[in-house]
C-alpha cells in the first residue's frame, strides 16, 4: 500500500474528476456511504419543505451551536435539483469546507441537530429536514432552500436597518 498526502490547495486546484475522486474516497474510507448500484435517493420520503417560519424555529432551538447554524444556512445557497419529487442536493464535502468543519463526524452531529430541532418545532417525529443519499449528498426539499435564502436575505436587511437607525444616533446634527 502506498500512501499519499496533499494540501488544502492542491486538492482545490485539482481538476474536477480527481477531486470528485478523492471525495469518494474519503466518504467510503469513513464508511459513511457505501456503494450500491443505486443512486436514487434513499430518504426523501420523510424529507418536508419547511416554511420560512419553520426554518426561524429551527434556528430557534439550534442558536446557541455556531458550527450548526452555519451549517444551517450552507443550505441557502443554490443546490442542484435533482429527481422526482426534486430535492436539492449539496455535497456533504463542499458544506464541510464552507463550514470550515475539521470532520465529516462534526458535520453529521450538526446536521443530526437540524434534523431534531425540526422534529420540535413540527411536533412529529418522523419529519426530517434533510436525509442523505449514497453517492455523499445532503438532500432537501427545493422550499426549504428558498425559506432558507430568505431567511437569511430578511435578517441581513434588519441588521443593516438597525445599523443605519444606531449610525444615525451617533452622527452630529447637522
Amino acid at each position: 500500500m502506498t500512501g499519499i498526502t496533499l494540501t488544502a490547495d492542491q486538492i482545490r486546484n485539482a481538476p474536477a474528476p480527481v477531486r470528485q475522486w478523492i471525495e469518494q474516497e474519503v466518504i467510503n474510507s469513513l464508511g459513511l456511504a457505501p456503494r450500491p448500484p443505486v443512486a436514487a435517493p434513499a430518504q426523501t420520503a420523510h424529507l418536508v419543505a419547511c416554511s420560512v417560519d419553520d426554518v426561524a424555529g429551527v434556528l430557534e432551538h439550534i442558536r446557541g451551536t455556531f458550527p450548526a447554524v452555519n451549517v444551517l444556512f450552507e443550505f441557502g445557497r443554490p443546490g442542484i435539483n435533482y429527481g422526482q419529487p426534486a430535492v436539492m442536493t449539496f455535497r456533504l464535502m463542499d458544506i464541510l469546507h464552507h463550514t470550515r468543519l475539521q470532520e465529516i463526524g462534526q458535520l453529521m452531529t450538526c446536521l443530526e441537530m437540524i434534523n431534531q430541532a425540526l422534529t420540535v418545532v413540527r411536533k412529529d417525529p418522523s419529519v426530517r429536514f434533510c436525509g442523505y443519499d449514497n453517492e455523499g449528498h445532503c438532500l432537501i426539499a427545493p422550499q426549504t432552500q428558498a425559506s432558507i435564502a430568505t431567511l437569511w436575505q430578511s435578517m441581513m436587511e434588519r441588521q443593516q436597518s438597525q445599523q443605519i437607525k444606531a449610525d444615525e444616533r451617533i452622527a452630529p446634527a447637522a
